[in-house]
This record gives C-alpha cells, structure tokens and sequence, in this order.
C-alpha cells in the first residue's frame, strides 16, 4: 500500500467511488457524482490543498484524504473557478428535493465560516473503501497528513464530524489523537464535533 498526494486530475472519478461509497445518504453524496468531481478537482488544483490517496499493488486508489492550509480561500477558489458546473449539478439536486436549499447555502457561503485569524489545516474528508476497511489505510492517511502538519506554520489540524450515531469515525479521531475542541448544532438542528490536533 502506497500513501501519496495525488496530481493526476484524471484519477479524480477514482476518488469520487471512493466517495461514493464511503458515505452513502450523505448530502455531498446526494449531490452525485458531478458536483464530487468538481469539488475534489478543485483539492488537486488549489495551492493550499491536496489529495492524498492510499494506493493498493494494482494501482487503484482505495483511500483519500482532501485537506486544505487555507480553507476560506479554496472555497473562493472553487466557486471563481467552478461556479457554472458546481451550480448546475446543485440545481439539478435541488429540483430533486427542494428541502436541501439551507444545506447548499450554507455549502456556497461556507468560505466566511472557515476563516480564522490563526493559520490551520482542515482535514475536509476521508474515506476507505468498505472492502478495505479495518487494515489501517485511514490512520496511514492521517499519519500522512500529520507529517505535513509538521513542517507547516500550523497552530493544528482541525475536522468535524457527526456527533451522534457516528462512533466510529468519533473513535478513530481520537485513537489518532485527535482531542475533541468543542461540539455545536447546525441550523437544521444536526449536532456537531469539532476535533482538533495540536501535535505530539
């Protein structure tokens, strides 16, 4: 198993299977393959971000982790580059199921949230094939990740995740030394954990 930073954006789709299966019934999910695309594009394209991939001997990806240095301005990155195919495959999904409009707002305006006065990394998603999973591929990933926390001018890693029914993505946090920083409600009532890694 190879754990690298993907610059081939034409391995992009392999990681959106990934995606695809590792959160089945997940807003992003819903929002389908198209709208993944762009998203994890713009993590291959953007200065301050990555994908890094968990490699097997065949050479498929069966693991990612997208980060950002600078969050905020991915997200601007993102809607200046990408805002005509990201809208269309949002639209699409919201004539789907209209009740999502709150939830793509906040995923359009999410750059003002993501702004901090000190400098930090966001570990914005990972996933393991289900087929692969419990091999350690995830915490390799991390490990990865933590690496390159080191030699940043980082304060921490940050990532939230779900609070309730979610145990083990809570525990495999913390097994990596992740310390939960604070837990919050978003406002369609969904509870929240936000962990942090100081280093260590």
């Amino acid at each position: 198993m190879r754990i690298k930073i993907l610059k081939n954006k034409s391995r992009v789709d392999e990681v959106v299977t990934v995606h695809m299966q590792s959160f089945p019934g997940f807003f992003l999910t819903f929002l389908g393959n198209g709208f993944l695309k762009e998203l994890y594009k713009g993590f291959v394209e953007h200065n301050k971000s990555d994908l890094i991939v968990a490699v097997n001997d065949s050479n498929k990806i069966v693991g990612f982790l997208a980060y950002s240095k600078d969050l905020s301005g991915f997200y601007r990155y993102l809607i200046k580059r990408h805002i005509l195919s990201l809208g269309w495959y949002a639209g699409c999904a919201f004539f789907k199921n209209p009740k999502i409009a709150f939830r793509l707002f906040g995923a359009f305006t999410y750059s003002e949230k993501a702004k901090k006065k000190e400098q930090y990394i966001e570990l914005s998603s990972i996933g393991v094939l289900p087929d692969v999973k419990g091999q350690g591929i995830g915490s390799k990933m991390v490990y990865a990740l933590k690496r390159i926390f080191h030699y940043e001018q980082c304060e921490y890693i940050k990532l939230e995740t779900d609070a309730k029914n979610n145990e083990s993505a809570n525990f495999f946090y913390q097994k990596n030394g992740f310390i939960l920083h604070h837990r919050y409600q978003t406002r369609e009532g969904r509870s929240m954990n936000e962990y942090r890694y100081y280093g260590d």
